[in-house]
């Protein structure tokens, strides 16, 4: 567990990644590091939910990042 200071940090560079990975780069700098904190936690409890585990500093960014993309991808469903 990279506690709560780490997890914040791994969130805003998983909407940072989301944000440039999305079509259209997503809702500007600030609202996808907010949906990336938002999307990490998604992301790690549907993971944890079907019992995929990524270890490592790289595998929780990796998770966070997978979140970020479907927060993201749903907000934009919502946005049209």
């Amino acid at each position: 567990m990279t506690g709560l200071i780490g997890s914040i940090i791994i969130g805003c560079l998983a909407g940072f990644c989301a944000g440039k990975l999305m079509k259209g780069g997503g809702f500007g700098f600030f609202m996808n590091l907010l949906l990336g904190l938002f999307g990490g936690a998604i992301g790690g409890w549907v993971f944890d939910a079907l019992g995929i585990q990524w270890g490592g500093l790289l595998g929780q960014l990796g998770i966070a990042i997978i979140g970020a993309v479907i927060i993201l991808y749903i907000a934009s469903l919502l946005r049209r």
